[in-house]
């Protein structure tokens, strides 16, 4: 976008906790932005932030999607409604950040993307930690072939447990989907996946274990990609810890790496040596996840102003795959194959 260009003109659509803490700060600060309205079924809510934000108007959710006078939409809502309302806004024309999932199937995934590609229109998936420098350097290890053939990747997602006044939609399976495998895994899954290129997998077993409500609370999942590298990967939303944390590690012949922290070693002259790259610090001591968020948020708006080529998030319609496999797994009580 030049000096002379407008600016974007966006709308966010759910105005729950991502919303307040990440999209709607980053979007108001921006110079190239102009985030028009807010949405949601709460119109009290929805008010209360667009005055906390300076945001000038608050609108129906449904009708936002097909303003001629917005050029996206940011979707911040329940996961049932992110592939209807994806589709809906794609198909009007407009770009389209969605968080995680993108749909509550694959066959869902596939029908957004396809949608964008038929719109020629940008499409992204809340999926900050790809954005993480640590993660990108070790992802950069592993594409060079500096650890060698792989093994094993291991990683976990673990949330501290929140008690539960009075259930939302996410101890609804219907309107989420699913629990901690849904909400939890994606991401988890995606962050491992992706460091190692989104192989192929040909089989998966999963166990899951149900708290109080309809949706589980943990899984463990174990599967192998064609090439013969092995993961394994738990989440939880019942973490009994100080913080939430996060956790990959990649295993090969030549090397390892593991983060966070950052740690990569490689056999050189007959032991394990410490070869891990110095990291960027988040700008004014912002915290690690509001940055990651700022650089996909930024990657997305360049996108829909024409610097980037669309990138359309193709490895979800493989992800929810693995997803659904995984449940029905859990479910049969033995391994399924993809």
């Amino acid at each position: 976008m030049t000096d002379a260009s407008p600016p974007i003109r966006l709308a966010v659509v759910g105005t729950g906790a991502i919303s307040q803490i990440v999209h709607v700060p980053i979007l108001v600060e921006r110079e190239d932005v102009e985030l028009v309205a807010l949405a949601d079924t709460d119109s009290l809510k929805a008010e209360t932030i667009a005055r906390r934000f300076g945001v000038a108007e608050v609108t129906d959710s449904e009708q936002v999607l097909t303003r001629d006078d917005l050029d996206g939409v940011f979707l911040c809502t329940p996961n049932h409604t992110h592939e209807e309302m994806a589709l809906q806004a794609l198909e009007a024309g407009k770009h389209v950040f969605v968080e995680r999932p993108v749909a509550t199937s694959a066959a869902g995934a596939a029908r957004v993307i396809q949608a964008a590609r038929a719109a020629g229109r940008s499409l992204a998936v809340g999926l900050p930690h790809r954005f993480r420098p640590e993660v990108v350097a070790l992802r950069s290890f592993v594409d060079g072939g500096e650890l060698g053939a792989l093994y094993a990747v291991r990683g976990s997602w673990l949330t501290r447990r929140v008690p539960v006044i009075r259930p939302t939609w996410r101890q609804d399976k219907a309107a989420s989907g699913g629990g901690a495998l849904i909400d939890l895994g994606v991401s988890a899954l995606d962050l491992c996946l992706w460091i190692v290129g989104y192989p192929e997998v040909g089989k998966i077993s999963c166990a899951i274990h149900h708290g109080d409500y309809d949706v589980e609370d943990a899984a463990t999942l174990m599967f192998e990609s064609v090439d013969g590298v092995v993961f394994s990967i738990e989440v939880s939303n019942r973490w009994f810890a100080g913080e939430d944390r996060y956790y990959a590690r990649v295993m090969g012949v030549e090397g390892a790496g593991s983060l966070p922290p950052l740690q990569i070693y490689k056999q050189l002259g007959g032991r394990p040596l410490d070869v891990t790259p110095r990291q960027p610090r988040p700008r004014g001591g912002e915290n690690a996840y509001t940055n990651a968020y700022r650089r996909q948020i930024d990657q997305f708006i360049r996108g829909v102003s024409g610097q980037l080529d669309p990138e359309l998030p193709e490895e979800q319609v493989a992800l929810m795959s693995l997803i659904e496999a995984a449940y029905a797994s859990a479910e049969a009580g033995h391994e399924v194959e993809l």
